[in-house]
């Protein structure tokens, strides 16, 4: 067995549902689960019917660097996402569609990383736990980066040794992050970058979250804009992750695509070629169908601002609670600590939600879940509401 295995500690689903265990939530009252940030708005038509009308395309093997005209997609949409000049995305070179950004964002650790070095792999706390699984089955030691309320839910990259950099072979960075719907800026991705070409580490930057933000006039920067725009025209030591779960609807779908870096892809899709990975070709015409398409995305986003609203001005009354500027999460701080407080609220109230010390270490001293606890607001706008009136006649009752 992988000596490593060990290491990995139980899914936070796995967690919640033995924290659950033996309760017995009122009958009276309907389940709603605020989670798992699995979206629940209707997948685009059309995107099925790509989908169905390429079913041919399961008795061929497809190739792992996908057909031409899914990558031409993809690059066309990152530069008119990004504001990309024509041509500064190579859809030969600069990018490989990949089966969402789970597997990708785990498989990609397993290839850059070379364990004979003690090498470390940096990510935010709280963290989407795909990168500490990666890290540690890859022969890395995590290295965690409190992002707490007082610094605005950001790690604070200042106070990382040079030491630390030093044994730095992979950055994960999340923005907009899971959980907090932070959003990291351009000047701080334009430091991580120096910092990646100075200490020789590559960038790993989980941007599916990005379709989904508040202001429809300001869009999440991306590492690859932000890189081009500082004269990296190479995107040297940047990847980026993105995926249709969230921006489209399509959890199910399992696609996404991995860009940036040519060298070091050329590397992955050799990783990928002997993984067995490739996305089948009707998955790939379905995602064309996606990528190519912006009106679904804006009405989805609209969707959100609706429930954000609706459910902050609840919770807002009894609860430390930010509206962020992206995602679909909340965060709120909780009057109890936030593993007694999501117990309580099930047995209460019928209401699932997230502790936040799932998703996140005990570093430094902090553990900055720990008095937390994540709200997907994936539901239908009145199943939103209803919980958030539960949750505050939980609170108000404490």
């Amino acid at each position: 067995m992988n000596p490593h295995l060990p290491k990995l500690q139980p899914y936070p689903f796995e967690k919640l549902a033995r924290l659950k265990q033996g309760l017995n939530p009122p009958t009276d009252k309907p389940h709603i689960a605020l989670s798992i940030g699995e979206p629940q708005h209707p997948t685009p038509g059309f995107v099925g019917e790509a989908l169905i009308a390429h079913l041919n395309g399961l008795t061929q093997y497809p190739a792992s660097k996908g057909i031409a005209p899914v990558r031409q997609a993809i690059a066309d949409w990152l530069s008119l996402r990004f504001r990309l000049p024509p041509g500064a995305v190579d859809p030969e070179r600069h990018i490989l569609p990949v089966n969402g950004t789970r597997e990708a964002l785990f498989s990609f650790a397993q290839c850059i990383i070379d364990p004979a070095q003690r090498p470390l792999v940096l990510m935010p706390n709280p963290f989407y736990q795909i990168y500490e699984g990666a890290a540690l089955l890859a022969g890395a030691e995590p290295y965690f980066l409190n992002a707490t309320q007082e610094n605005g839910f950001l790690p604070d990259y200042d106070r990382v040794p040079d030491s630390v950099w030093a044994r730095c072979q992979l950055l994960y960075i999340c923005s907009p992050a899971n959980p907090t719907g932070a959003v990291m800026g351009e000047a701080t991705q334009r430091k991580l970058i120096e910092l990646a070409q100075r200490f020789d580490f590559i960038i790993a930057s989980d941007e599916c979250y990005s379709e989904l933000y508040a202001d429809e006039n300001n869009a999440p920067p991306g590492l690859l804009q932000t890189a081009h725009a500082m004269g990296n025209t190479a995107f040297k030591h940047c990847i980026v992750f993105h995926s249709l779960s969230k921006r489209s609807n399509a959890p199910g779908l399992r696609s996404g695509f991995v860009a940036g870096d040519a060298e070091i892809l050329k590397s992955y899709l050799l990783y990928r070629t002997y993984h067995g990975c490739a996305q089948s070709l009707p998955v790939q015409y379905a995602s064309l169908a996606a990528w190519s398409d912006e009106a679904h995305v804006k009405e989805n986003r609209a969707i959100y601002r609706e429930k954000f609203a609706a459910v902050h001005g609840i919770l807002n009354e009894v609860l430390d609670v930010t509206l962020p500027p992206a995602g679909f999460y909340l965060w709120p701080r909780t009057p109890l600590e936030g593993e007694i407080f999501a117990r309580e609220l099930y047995a209460q109230q019928n209401v699932t939600v997230l502790p936040g010390s799932y998703l996140s270490r005990e570093c430094h001293g902090v553990d900055p879940g720990r008095d937390h606890v994540r709200l997907a607001l994936v539901t239908p706008l009145e199943e939103c509401v209803e919980a958030a009136e539960r949750i505050k006649r939980f609170v108000v009752g404490l």
